[in-house]
C-alpha cells in the first residue's frame, strides 16, 4: 500500500512517500527534507512564532503537491508532530491548521510514542531473531529521544529536553562559541543523561544507532559527501573520536565558514555543534566508542503502523 507521512519537528519538515508491503518491505519513492525551524524560540517564549509557522506551510504547500503527484489515499496521509508543539501553548491550533488545510491525519504525539515509532523505523529491517539489545537515539531540534530495547521490543524509553535548537538557544551566544558555552551545554546535557537514565540501562545496552539529522550529517561530513548520498550514510559506522573531532573543528569556525564544509547542508550549520555536543554526551554515558548511523527513522516507523493496521 501507498502511504506518505510527514515529521513536522522542532528543526526540520520532512516527507516520506512509500510503498509498504505485506511483509513489511518499505520501497521509497520520495524523499524530501526542510529546514524550517518551527521550533525557534519555543524555549523562551512557550508559542509558535507566526514566521517560522509560515515557513513550515510553505514546505507544506510543496509535500501536498506531492503527495497529489504519488497519488497517495486521502486516508494514508499522516503527519507526526513532535516536540515544538508539544511544549507550545499554541500547538493545538496549529495541528488543527495542518489538518485542515492539508488534508494530513496530523497528530501531536507523547514523547513515549514518538520512542516507539523511532525504535520501530530504525530497527525494522534488522536480524528478528538479532537479540543484541540496542540503543536508538534520535537527536531533534528540541528533543532527544533515547530508546533501549531488542528484537523489535522496547525495554526502555526516555524523551529528554535535549535537542539541537534548544540548547543551542540556551547556551551559545557566540559565533563560533566560546569555550565556556560548549561546556556548559555538555555540562546540562550530562546532567539530563544522569538524571534521566538508570545506569543499569546504560550498561544493558550493547550496540548504539543515531538517527535524524545529527547522526546523518556527522556520516555525510566525515566521507565528505557532496551531493549527499543516502545509501552511503545509512549503516555507516562512526567512531566517538571522529565525532570529537568534528567537534572540535566546526565549533572553531563561524557559522559562514560550517555553511562551506563538505557533506553538512547549509541549513544545519547553525545547530550541528550542539547536535555534536549531545550526540558525544550520549556515546559517553553509554560508554559506547562508535555509533551504527540510520536513514530509517520515525518516519519508516509512522508507515510501518498504518500499513500494520490497515486491513
Amino acid at each position: 500500500m501507498r502511504i506518505g507521512a510527514v515529521d513536522i519537528g522542532t528543526n526540520s519538515t520532512r516527507l516520506l512517500i512509500a510503498d509498504v508491503a505485506p511483509d513489511g518491505r518499505i520501497v521509497e519513492l520520495d524523499r524530501r527534507s526542510q529546514v524550517t525551524r518551527l521550533g525557534d524560540r519555543v524555549d523562551l517564549s512557550g508559542r509558535l512564532d507566526d514566521a517560522a509557522v509560515g515557513r513550515v506551510f510553505a514546505t507544506l504547500d510543496a509535500y501536498r503537491d506531492a503527495l497529489d503527484a504519488a497519488e497517495v489515499p486521502a486516508d494514508a496521509r499522516l503527519a507526526v508532530l513532535t516536540s515544538a508543539v508539544r511544549d507550545a501553548a499554541n500547538g493545538a491550533d496549529f495541528a488543527t491548521q495542518v489538518r485542515d488545510r492539508y488534508g494530513l491525519d496530523a497528530q501531536t504525539i507523547a514523547g513515549e510514542r514518538e520512542a516507539q515509532l523511532t525504535f520501530l523505523g530504525a530497527t525494522h529491517d534488522r536480524d528478528p531473531d538479532d537479540a543484541t539489545p540496542l540503543l536508538v537515539y534520535d537527536i531533534g531540534g528540541g528533543s532527544t529521544e533515547l530508546v533501549v530495547g531488542h528484537a523489535g521490543d522496547v525495554d526502555f524509553h526516555v524523551t529528554t529536553q535535549a535537542g539541537v535548537v534548544r540548547q543551542t538557544e540556551r547556551h551559545i551566544r557566540h559565533d563560533p562559541p566560546r569555550p565556556h558555552e560548549l561546556q556548559s551545554l555538555a555540562a546540562e546535557i550530562r546532567r539530563i543523561l544522569d538524571a534521566l537514565v538508570p545506569q543499569e540501562v546504560r550498561s544493558r545496552a550493547q550496540a548504539a544507532i543515531g538517527v535524524a539529522g545529527t547522526a546523518t550529517s556527522l556520516a555525510a561530513i566525515d566521507q565528505e559527501l557532496e551531493p549527499y548520498d543516502p545509501a552511503r550514510v545509512h549503516g555507516y559506522v562512526a567512531e566517538l573520536g571522529t565525532a570529537e573531532l568534528q567537534l572540535a573543528r566546526l565549533a572553531q569556525l563561524p557559522l559562514t565558514a560550517r555553511q562551506q564544509i563538505r557533506g553538512l547542508h547549509p541549513d544545519r550549520a547553525p545547530v550541528i555543534v550542539a547536535g555534536l555536543v549531545i550526540l558525544i554526551e550520549v556515546l559517553r554515558a553509554f560508554g559506547f566508542r562508535r555509533t551504527e548511523v540510520s536513514e530509517h527513522d520515525i518516519l519508516h516507523g509512522v508507515l510501518l503502523e498504518r500499513a500494520r493496521a490497515r486491513p
